[in-house]
């Protein structure tokens, strides 16, 4: 028995046909070149009315005109604007982010400022010149008046606080 050879295809492609191995190679097909035969064409009949709707239809009267006129100017104002708020929103933005950055500046500032302070100040010493200087004693515990308010975090004096330590009294209604 005769065995035929196959021709072995490496997997690469070469200018897209593969690469046969062998003496076996076969020449690519080629095709003829089809070649249109190009006759004059004959002009179409067109009809009166065909004609005659093709130039009217180039025509263009003078309403038309001032309508396209008046709508490029409307769209061209239009855009002038958009662009004009464009630049505005843009100016603006930038000046936000520069008032940001001062602002930030200035808390920072303000922080340092506040820290430095309060560093300064030794609350021992202050204690010291109160008691000794200016005579300042604590208070002793039948000096101190508790009671209850609600209303807020703090209290402001206008007068004489009573011994029984109800600021104000409020008539429940039931």
């Amino acid at each position: 028995m005769a065995t035929k050879r196959r021709p072995a295809y490496n997997r690469q492609m070469q200018g897209g046909q593969p690469y046969i191995y062998g003496n076996t190679v076969r020449k690519p097909e080629t095709f003829p070149e089809k070649r249109e035969e190009y006759l004059p064409k004959k002009p179409k009949q067109v009809s009166r009315q065909v004609k005659k709707n093709r130039r009217n239809a180039m025509h263009m009267n003078a309403g038309y005109v001032v309508f396209l006129a008046v709508a490029a100017v409307i769209t061209l104002l239009v855009c002038v604007n958009y662009l004009k708020l464009q630049s505005e929103l843009t100016s603006r933005s930038r000046n936000i982010t520069a008032l940001q950055r001062e602002l930030a500046d200035k808390k920072e500032i303000n922080n340092t400022r506040l820290n430095n302070a309060t560093d300064s100040v030794n609350l021992e010493d202050v204690r010291t010149y109160a008691t000794e200087t200016l005579g300042m004693t604590h208070a002793l515990p039948e000096q101190i008046v508790t009671y209850e308010d609600s209303a807020a975090n703090y209290v402001k004096q206008y007068k004489d606080i009573p011994k029984s330590g109800v600021s104000a009294e409020s008539g429940s209604t039931k």
